[in-house]
């Protein structure tokens, strides 16, 4: 078996055994990794990461696999109870905010791309626009855009209720929708290049690991240095993985409910689950990375979260019920949300990479108006919101902030609403991998080999490559394409302009740097080798 390279053992370094047993230790597409992920079998329960045998570390974590898998059925259940209550359910958006970026962001004329508002009379009256809008507090930070804004601790663009409608998303599945080709490419391409640290799924498997930092004793082994240093520092892959776990997690519902377009009849596709993601074992690896790192978030607001006011239909009974369920929710995330955010954003370019981490993120928010199915676009409005709100939460607020008796008004409802819901679309898709397992293990042989077969002939039959470079008559329209999204920062903001302006100048001075510096051959064809 080939070794994993450098940059990928950012796995903690605990043992030997420790990336020998676990399932996904595998970085590459290679010949077995579909049997190794559908074929391993779920861990029996264990209670806490600190307690648990470390078979199987998830990178830049203090948590297992073997955990998240043990926790993840009672996790799932409750979160699956705890949206469909009243105050979980309901969310306020708006889908049909010009698209920022370009003029035709295309539409999807599959009636599975359409979704159905509800009356704001069906609203409980305190979540109302109104309502809202009397206890919303004046705030000096706010960077106003039409229909939305942004403070400066926001990892993401907000509504600002004068605009949009109310949505109940537990009759909004998100699942396969037909929507696809040139403009969903184009969406996707967008987000990705807003990973403006230059980041790919490739680079990150292949690339020489982040020089050494001092962190603190707790997570040392979980981001041990390991190897001569690179550009590409922790906070960079953090983000990658972020955007490729919801990448991996879209994937996953559109797999796990998948229309038969002939039939009608929607069914969990075994085929486009073994091509989307047990192909590719590192885009599984950032789902559960994701769900560890919202886990977190919502563990390290417990006491505002618990003070939080759910009354919403005024039966003491229902209220019980809400609380009771996010109870269960919280004490599992004190438990398995083993993530230690302290150790990112140090130093003293932090507060700079920080920014940078921000604008980009927030960008990636504002791509969700470009999208052109309506289902798609409110899913996406949802689980970018819930993302950026776990960041803030981490990166963003102190203990004193936390405090629901002097910050009363920490998050909109919206924040906390996308917050669960997008932690539920997560467990939700660690489920689904435990029922697409069980589909592997009760078909044949023969019926197995077709499916990887299928998944090779769908990738080409080859190792995914670096990225190509775009072709002459390609230049020009992705020089355009970025120069409309950097015009579009520069119009909304002063200081997102002068930050992507250092950005660009500081990726020209490393690009200098890599062509000036030594190239490694004096030390002989196996001086950079990685094991």
């Amino acid at each position: 078996m080939h070794i994993p390279c450098k940059l990928f053992r950012l796995l903690p370094v605990l043992l030997p055994s420790v990336l020998a047993d676990s399932f996904l230790s595998d970085a590459l597409v290679r010949k077995g990794q579909v049997q190794s992920v559908l074929e391993h079998q779920p861990a029996a329960r264990l209670e806490e990461c600190e307690n648990a045998r470390p078979t199987g570390p998830i990178d830049t974590t203090l948590c297992d696999y073997e955990t998240v898998e043990s926790v993840n059925k009672e996790l799932f259940e409750n979160l699956h109870q705890l949206v469909q209550m009243p105050f979980f359910k309901y969310f306020q958006v708006d889908l049909y905010r010009e698209c920022p970026f370009w003029d035709d962001h295309g539409s999807c004329n599959d009636p599975g791309c359409a979704i159905t508002t509800i009356d704001e009379s069906e609203v409980p009256e305190k979540w109302r626009t109104k309502a809202l809008s009397e206890v919303d507090p004046p705030v000096e930070d706010r960077h106003r855009l039409p229909g939305c804004y942004y403070r400066d601790s926001d990892f993401c663009f907000l509504d600002d209720h004068t605009e949009g409608e109310y949505y109940d998303l537990s009759l909004v599945p998100e699942r396969f929708t037909g929507y696809s080709g040139p403009d969903a490419h184009r969406i996707w391409r967008s987000i990705y290049e807003e990973n403006c640290f230059g980041l790919s799924e490739f680079a990150l498997m292949t690339g020489k690991s982040p020089s050494a930092v001092t962190l603190p004793d707790t997570m040392t082994d979980v981001l041990r240095e390991d190897g001569a240093g690179s550009d590409q520092c922790l906070e960079k892959r953090v983000y990658y993985k972020v955007i490729s776990g919801l990448h991996a997690s879209i994937s996953t519902h559109i797999c796990t409910e998948y229309l038969n377009q002939t039939t009608g009849e929607w069914y969990p596709n075994l085929q486009c689950y073994v091509n989307r993601i047990a192909s590719h074992p590192e885009r599984l690896q950032y789902i559960y990375f994701n769900t560890v790192l919202l886990l977190r978030a919502v563990a390290r607001i417990e006491p505002y979260l618990s003070a939080y006011d759910y009354c919403s239909t005024g039966t003491h009974e229902d209220d019980l019920e809400t609380e009771a369920k996010l109870s269960r929710v919280l004490s599992i995330a004190k438990k398995a949300g083993r993530f230690d955010e302290t150790v990112l954003f140090r130093g003293e370019n932090a507060n700079v990479l920080k920014e940078e981490f921000k604008t980009h993120f927030r960008n990636v928010t504002r791509i969700m108006d470009c999208v052109g199915c309506d289902k798609c676009r409110l899913w996406g409005k949802v689980q970018t919101t819930g993302i950026a709100t776990a960041l803030k939460i981490l990166f963003e607020l102190d203990e004193k902030t936390l405090d629901p008796r002097s910050n009363s008004n920490l998050l909109q409802r919206s924040e906390v609403v996308a917050l669960f819901n997008t932690l539920h679309r997560f467990s939700e898709s660690l489920e689904a991998f435990d029922m697409f397992r069980r589909m592997w293990s009760e078909i044949s042989d023969s019926e197995s080999e077709e499916l990887i077969h299928e998944a090779e002939r769908a990738a080409g039959g080859i190792p995914r490559p670096v990225a190509p470079r775009p072709s002459p008559d390609n230049l020009f329209g992705e020089a355009r394409l970025r120069f409309e999204i950097f015009w579009q920062i520069c119009k909304d903001s002063t200081v997102d302009c002068l930050t992507k302006m250092v950005e660009v100048c500081m990726r020209g001075m490393r690009l200098m740097g890599s062509v000036l510096k030594p190239s490694g051959k004096e030390f002989g064809p196996l001086g950079n080798d990685e094991l």
